[in-house]
């Protein structure tokens, strides 16, 4: 399952979904992660209300099942959560490495039905009820 990270350092989620510099995207599964991309953005990203500033952002975390932000504004989360991408927030700025450990020892357990959801964003859903 693939990750997005709203971050200005790219260790940290640490901005604004709309006004971050860069999405770093990890690959992440029980039995640990992988730096995919680091996806960077430039350009007045702070102008409030400028809704086309989040088109490039959302091509760019459109695979990714959880995105993590600081932040993110209503429309930008209804923007997220309409391509099946579950927005976390964070309350502080934290470290990315820690966050894909956490999130690690989440998946080796039993996840949480929206995680479960989120495993399988892309994957062919096999309903058969014989079994």
């Amino acid at each position: 399952m693939k990750i997005a990270f709203a971050t200005q350092d790219l260790k940290r989620v640490d901005a604004h979904f709309g006004w971050a510099k860069n999405i770093a995207i990890y690959e992440i599964g029980p039995d640990g992660h992988q730096f995919l991309e680091a996806v960077p953005f430039d350009g007045d990203l702070q102008e409030d209300g400028n809704e086309d500033k989040l088109a490039p952002k959302l091509d760019a975390i459109k695979d990714c099942a959880i995105l993590y932000v600081a932040a993110i504004g209503g429309s930008g989360a209804a923007r997220v959560v309409a391509q099946n991408i579950h927005p976390m927030k964070v309350s502080q700025p934290e470290a990315i490495e820690d966050l894909l450990i956490k999130l690690e020892d989440v998946l080796k357990g039993t996840p949480a039905p929206w995680l479960r959801k989120a495993l399988a964003k892309g994957k062919e859903r096999s309903l058969d009820f014989e079994d």
